[in-house]
């Protein structure tokens, strides 16, 4: 926390713990001294700020990495804010082109009327229901038209464009950029006017578009929103941030058991810097386990509670309590109650093609990777030949410590 800040803008006890709050994990929090003000505000009249997370419906299915706002969202709306789920459905038929260094496909209509349907659903998963405002930026948008769209184009200049890294680096490489990307960041600022923000939070990669929130809140004569950014989780890998396209991630929607030991997975290292970003504990608790770890407990005890807390909050505690135990199951060589039955054909066949027909590996050259590496079994004995073939029968067949199916082969 930034001491001069609070030292020179004297603030109650509830505002300090508030700004604590509102700076965990986060990457930036500008200005800070605004948002001080603005928490000072709302404890002394009783009126909540306004926060608003702007999500496109991309894809119909979010992961835990993209948990870490609408933790943040959370956390704020248990201190009494208002907290504003955006769909961004009118934003989605341009395409966000952050960090992109090519035009993005807009999405047709169909596609994002089916995602959206989801994305609440899975964000109820970590924001209370009861308190969120739900909201599509079709709402304000669309009435625009032509001539409102062209006199909100007229709030910013080419040349402000240009000083965005991903449109500047398309530019300089002579990549093209089509007009109506320009639109994206304006169309996204504008969002906050429309629902007079007072702090919107988003990804490091959206600092651009959520400064242009500030910007045309100031041209349109309200009081500009303050901006929280939240860093990008590493996957379980620990190094590249998680994405389904490196398939380090945990989809919240994957059964417990998955996402459980897929948590028991990643590093010690990268374990605390989840817990800052994922759990519900407060500070002071994980400094606590931190200390006892740095005391002789053993990490896995940490570990194990974030996987359970995590498990928890995607299924039931039940749930995360059945998936310890399949865990430990596992862990003896045991085979989980139930696993998918699949029925091929082809007998005999080869152990390559047998994994990837059974959607246990992507692909016959990533199945003799794993063979190579050790990495499959089939009726408990390791698979060490690529060549093996398996004749008519039915088999338990594992992959990794997670992946199993009971092939019957004809």
């Amino acid at each position: 926390m930034n001491q001069s800040l609070v030292t020179n803008n004297p603030v109650s006890d509830g505002v300090r713990q508030a700004l604590e709050t509102s700076l965990r994990g986060v990457e930036e929090l500008l200005p800070q001294d605004e948002w001080i003000k603005k928490l000072a505000r709302s404890e002394t009249t009783g009126q909540p700020l306004r926060i608003k997370l702007g999500l496109d419906p991309t894809a119909p299915d979010i992961h835990i990495g993209h948990t870490v706002v609408l933790n943040k969202m959370r956390q704020l709306q248990d201190l009494g804010h208002q907290v504003i789920f955006l769909i961004g459905d009118f934003t989605s038929l341009i395409g966000d082109p952050s960090g992109r260094n090519s035009t993005r496909p807009p999405l047709t209509p169909e596609q994002i009327k089916l995602n959206a349907e989801t994305y609440y659903r899975q964000a109820s998963l970590v924001l209370d229901p009861a308190r969120t405002e739900i909201r599509y930026n079709s709402e304000w948008s669309e009435p625009l038209g032509a001539t409102g769209m062209i006199q909100l184009a007229s709030r910013f200049t080419v040349a402000r464009m240009m000083e965005r890294n991903d449109f500047h680096d398309r530019f300089k490489a002579g990549n093209p950029i089509a007009v109506h990307e320009f639109l994206y960041p304006l169309m996204q600022g504008y969002d906050s006017v429309a629902l007079k923000s007072d702090l919107e939070l988003g990804g490091t990669d959206q600092k651009f578009n959520l400064l242009m929130g500030r910007h045309l809140q100031q041209e349109y004569g309200q009081e500009p929103q303050c901006i929280l950014t939240m860093p990008l989780l590493e996957g379980l890998d620990g190094i590249e941030k998680m994405s389904k396209s490196k398939n380090n991630y945990i989809g919240i929607s994957e059964d417990a058991n998955t996402m459980y030991a897929k948590v028991l997975s990643i590093s010690d290292t990268l374990m605390w810097r989840w817990y800052t970003l994922l759990s519900f504990q407060s500070l002071a608790q994980i400094e606590a386990l931190k200390s006892e770890v740095a005391g002789g407990r053993n990490p896995k005890d940490a570990k194990v509670a974030l996987a359970k807390e995590i498990t928890a909050r995607f299924h039931s505690a039940a749930a995360a309590d059945a998936a310890e135990q399949d865990f430990i199951h596992r862990s003896k060589g045991g085979v989980p109650d139930e696993i998918p039955e699949v029925a091929l054909s082809g007998a005999p066949l080869g152990i390559g093609a047998l994994l990837k027909q059974a959607n246990l590996a992507p692909s016959t050259s990533e199945a003799n990777r794993l063979i190579e590496g050790g990495g499959v079994r089939v009726d408990g004995g390791v698979v060490s030949d690529k060549g093996l073939k398996l004749n008519a029968g039915t088999y338990v067949v594992q992959v990794g410590k997670r992946k199993f199916a009971r092939v019957t082969l004809a």
